[in-house]
């Protein structure tokens, strides 16, 4: 097989499917027509074993390689943004303020070609590869409601990836160990007593207390925290009080933590802080907590080489490129708890020269479309590679 030549021979149609995507975005839980438009590109492309989930609008694919073995999945998400486009091109949303901001309708469209390349030399494959057309990322319930229905059955490996505003087209990026953070939201509810304002004494103030629950807990990451494991704890929002003269008895404050660490140590400590912060006041404090994604690690020796021996077979080793650990998160990490091992990727999207300067979720993120044949090129023969190789 030979990727690279034909995601060339294929640009042109890859890069339609990008527009028509990007022209055409739908926002996470309304992926009807987008699911509906991937399963007929696939169908004119001649793979036909596809599997709709019942639960959001995502399907998986199947194609079956001329001899037995394992198989590998590649993922693509398909949601967009609740953002107003304002990149001007001739193919920019029809939908206002929807919009694929994210880079997802890049993903579908990579999915695409790799999907084509690998159908067209099916016969030379030794298993299956089959295609997560995943929904709901931007909103963390996509992955989790394709587990539950069955799409990780029989997988033996997982290939994931994002087009990024922040590193420079065209490299790719498959650093082994820490790539994207867990992402956990929470609530923290702060009791108080009304009083008067004038006699503070006769009052327990839920906003004092909630300002102190908040610089508190800024010493869980300076203090308490490892300062070799990266974490971030924000307070979003805050909400309390009545009148200027009341003292307030009730403050709600949101926010989040981004952390690579695994099980409950930082809500663990933060319901400790909280409580105990609140009491020393006289107050009351209560900790809601939800895990919204699971970290993303590039652990795996041997996918971690497969995945850059694909991109250096391709275009040679000055195309690896490097991209730091992020503390964005990504939900694709749910399919690493399955114990199915991963690998993931990031292709530069950014270039100023070509007016790509803008980053991922920002109303005028574009990219530069000759990385789109590079992406489904590698995603294919990681793919191939591993087949062969299992």
């Amino acid at each position: 097989m030979n990727a690279r030549r034909l995601a060339e021979q294929y640009q042109d149609y890859i890069i339609e499917r990008r527009r028509w995507y990007h022209k055409y975005p739908e926002l996470s839980r309304e992926e009807a027509a987008t699911r509906a438009a991937i399963r007929q590109d696939l169908l004119d492309l001649g793979i036909t074993d596809i599997r709709e989930m019942r639960s959001c609008y995502g399907l998986i694919a199947d194609i079956h390689g001329g001899a037995p073995g394992k198989t590998v999945a590649l993922r693509t998400d398909i949601d967009a943004l609740c953002v107003r486009e304002e990149t001007g091109l001739p193919f920019a949303s029809v939908h206002d303020g929807k919009m694929h901001a994210c880079g997802h309708d890049a993903h579908i469209a990579i999915l695409l070609g790799a999907a084509k390349i690998l159908n067209e030399t099916k016969a030379e494959l030794r298993g299956t590869v089959r295609l997560l057309v995943q929904p709901e990322e931007e909103v963390a319930e996509g992955a989790r409601k394709m587990m539950d229905e069955g799409a990780l059955d029989g997988v033996d490996a997982i290939y994931g990836g994002h087009v990024w505003g922040t590193l420079d087209a065209p490299y790719i990026d498959f650093t082994p160990g820490n790539r994207m953070a867990s992402c956990h939201s929470f609530e923290i509810e702060v009791e108080g007593v009304s009083a008067h304002g004038s006699s503070p004494q006769l009052g327990v103030d839920a906003v004092a207390a909630a300002a102190a629950i908040i610089n508190a807990l800024q010493q869980c990451v300076s203090l308490q925290n490892d300062p070799l494991n990266p974490l971030v704890l924000t307070i979003g929002t805050i909400n309390g009080g009545s009148r200027f003269n009341v003292i307030a008895n009730r403050v709600t404050m949101t926010g989040t933590v981004r952390t690579f660490l695994p099980g409950t140590e930082i809500e663990d400590r933060m319901r400790r802080v909280i409580a105990h912060t609140a009491e020393a006041l006289g107050a009351k404090a209560t900790l809601s907590y939800h895990y919204l994604t699971s970290p993303l690690i590039n652990a795996d020796d041997t996918l971690n080489r497969l995945a850059r021996a694909a991109v250096t077979k391709l275009y040679g080793p000055e195309s690896l490129g490097h991209l730091g650990a992020l503390m964005a998160s990504e939900d694709f990490g749910w399919y690493g708890q399955t114990g199915i091992p991963y690998v993931w990727g990031f292709l530069g999207s950014h270039d100023p020269a070509c007016a790509q300067a803008y980053t991922n979720h920002h109303e005028k993120y574009d990219i530069d479309e000759a990385i789109l044949p590079r992406g489904s090129a590698v995603m294919a023969q990681f793919a191939a590679d591993f087949l062969a190789e299992a």
